[in-house]
């Protein structure tokens, strides 16, 4: 069945130029300008020619390139990287230097001299931090008069067991907090 796909009418020059082209690399690789050919390269040469004159083409699926031409896309690919092979010419990846690149060859990186860290004098010592301000939660309540100053609480000297002991009291509970007042203010939105 693949071959009554391979086998179509190409243009006769289409083939001879793929044909030359085949054996203009083959002929290169046996002369050994570059270096010499896989045992894989040399066969994919030979199977792509004899396809080429058996069937016309050398390839029959018609997604993988032309149907007008003998090659397909990937075929043809590796003809070119086999001929550049064949001729000694580099092959592979590139990698392609940027804009710019030959400013950039010139560049010296600004860098620390550690002699230079070292003083003859000693460093002055830093300038004390001041301390940061404390800071208190302040109550609604307490908005309209002035912030009290907190005071650094200073612990008395620990007593001896036998004078802490103190006579059992009952707490006395603590005076419920004064609520704002509410106010109405005249003049606001009026329901009637």
């Amino acid at each position: 069945m693949s071959q009554l796909l391979m086998s179509r009418e190409i243009d006769e020059r289409k083939k001879r130029k793929a044909l030359r082209k085949l054996r203009k690399a083959a002929e290169l690789a046996e002369r050994g300008e570059g270096p010499p050919l896989s045992d894989w390269e040399r066969e994919f040469l030979e199977e792509v020619e004899q396809r080429i004159e058996t069937f016309g083409s050398a390839f029959a699926d018609p997604e993988k390139g032309n149907l007008e031409e003998p090659m397909s896309a990937l075929q043809t690919r590796k003809l070119k990287e086999i001929d550049k092979k064949a001729r000694g010419k580099d092959t592979g990846f590139k990698t392609r230097k940027p804009l710019g690149w030959k400013k950039k060859q010139d560049f010296t990186p600004r860098v620390r001299q550690l002699d230079d860290d070292i003083a003859d004098e000693p460093a002055p010592p830093p300038e004390p931090k001041p301390a940061p301000t404390p800071f208190s939660v302040i109550r609604g309540s307490e908005l309209g008069e002035p912030r009290p100053k907190r005071t650094a609480r200073k612990t008395p000297p620990a007593k001896p067991a036998a004078q802490c002991r103190k006579p059992e009291r009952e707490p006395t509970p603590e005076p419920a907090p004064k609520r704002p007042a509410f106010r109405v203010i005249q003049g606001g939105k009026d329901d009637a």
